[in-house]
């Protein structure tokens, strides 16, 4: 599997500055997981059969996020997170490298196993990403020949996603805190909207907060909307225009 032009000694240390670089260049994740499944087949492919990468990650409360290096085996990464089996699912759940040296002998993952074959791929490597929290991931290389995955290669590619997931993380962390801070100024954003329209309604009908804020919540009941459309709505009449704005300087 391994290219020709990598030492034996090789500890890929400069993988996750690439990945720093691919981030600031491709901040969304999806695009940042392709770029990192290319240049993994590209620095790891072997010479004489063809090798692609798969890179699949999964967040709490977020789709499962997966990339491939080649249109083909995308098909793979979609059809393992359908079955929830394979190489891949179950180096996550173990936390360990699977190898499977020639899929013609693999009795595991009979779907899968066949799909892959109609591919045209004969060995897979699986090795899990080591992420923060409850995230998980794993990088997957398929290979054209069977046989390909020697001790060295293993052990490169293994050092290949230490690396990796270094990067990977920093960019899932960075990831975090800007849906965070959206998240925040969202919120904000709808409550302001409503701590408005409550004024407004304190102001007319001359009664409390808590008065206020069940009428708005009794209107939204009632008309079947949002909370934050009712206040929207509410501030416009008093207002006189259509728009409401809510500034914050971040």
């Amino acid at each position: 599997m391994l290219h020709a032009g990598v030492p034996e000694d090789e500890d890929f240390a400069d993988v996750a500055l690439h990945l720093q670089e691919s981030f600031l260049q491709n901040p969304e994740v999806e695009a940042f997981l392709q770029d990192l499944a290319a240049y993994a087949a590209a620095r790891l492919g072997g010479e004489g059969h063809v090798c692609s990468c798969e890179i699949v990650v999964l967040r709490p409360k977020k789709p499962a996020a997966c990339a491939s290096s080649h249109r083909s085996a995308q098909l793979l990464c979609q059809l393992e997170a359908t079955l929830g089996d394979g190489p891949g699912a179950t180096a996550m759940r173990a936390g360990k490298t699977v190898l499977v040296s020639d899929l013609r002998r693999e009795d595991r993952w009979p779907e899968y196993v066949h799909a892959v074959q109609e591919q045209g791929f004969r060995s897979v490597l699986s090795i899990p990403a080591l992420l923060e929290g409850d995230s998980q991931g794993v990088i997957t290389f398929h290979c054209s020949q069977p046989l390909v995955f020697g001790s060295h290669g293993i052990g490169a590619a293994e050092a290949f996603v230490r690396q990796a997931s270094k990067g990977l993380t920093l960019a899932l962390r960075m990831l975090k805190l800007e849906e965070t801070r959206d998240g925040m100024s969202a919120a904000m954003q709808t409550r302001t909207v409503i701590d408005l329209a409550t004024g407004a309604i304190m102001a007319q009908n001359r009664c409390s907060q808590a008065a206020a804020f069940k009428l708005l919540r009794d209107a939204s009941s009632t008309r079947n909307m949002k909370l934050r459309d009712v206040a929207a709505a509410v501030v416009a009449s008093v207002a006189g225009a259509a728009d409401t704005f809510t500034y914050f300087d971040e």
